[in-house]
């Protein structure tokens, strides 16, 4: 089971990661958001951050729906994320390792080809758990 300083740990073992002083989580590299706690808006209700979610930028569409079809009780979406490839993850429901792999992607969805080859892929993002 994951969590909030599971996120933590593994996105600042990414190159050039930057994190944004935020109520939760917040990552970014070059700039860009990879991976941040999901902001619950409820109507007539004020904004809560829910550390125990995270917003996940995946490639595309194709791979956004994959996520959501093939594992339900992992992944989530509402609709203000229409169109955008972005995903919820439930930390409770994935262990490091998984958490690990999800957060390298979307990282390296994010940054730029130049800093991506930083990320040395013969050498793996250190085991936290």
């Amino acid at each position: 089971m994951a969590d909030a300083d599971d996120v933590r740990h593994v996105a600042l073992a990414l190159p050039h990661v930057a994190e944004i002083d935020s109520e939760g989580f917040d990552f970014r590299v070059a700039d860009k958001g990879f991976v941040w706690s999901y902001p619950e808006r409820r109507p007539g209700q004020p904004r809560v951050i829910r550390t125990d979610i995270a917003v996940l930028h995946v490639g595309d569409e194709a791979e956004k729906q994959a996520l959501l079809l093939g594992e339900p009780d992992i992944f989530f979406t509402t609709s203000a994320y229409d169109g955008l490839p972005l995903v919820m993850l439930r930390l409770a429901e994935v262990d490091v390792d998984r958490l690990r792999e999800l957060v390298t992607d979307a990282w390296r969805m994010r940054a730029p080809e130049a800093l991506a080859r930083d990320l040395d892929a013969d050498s793996p993002i250190p085991n936290l758990g």
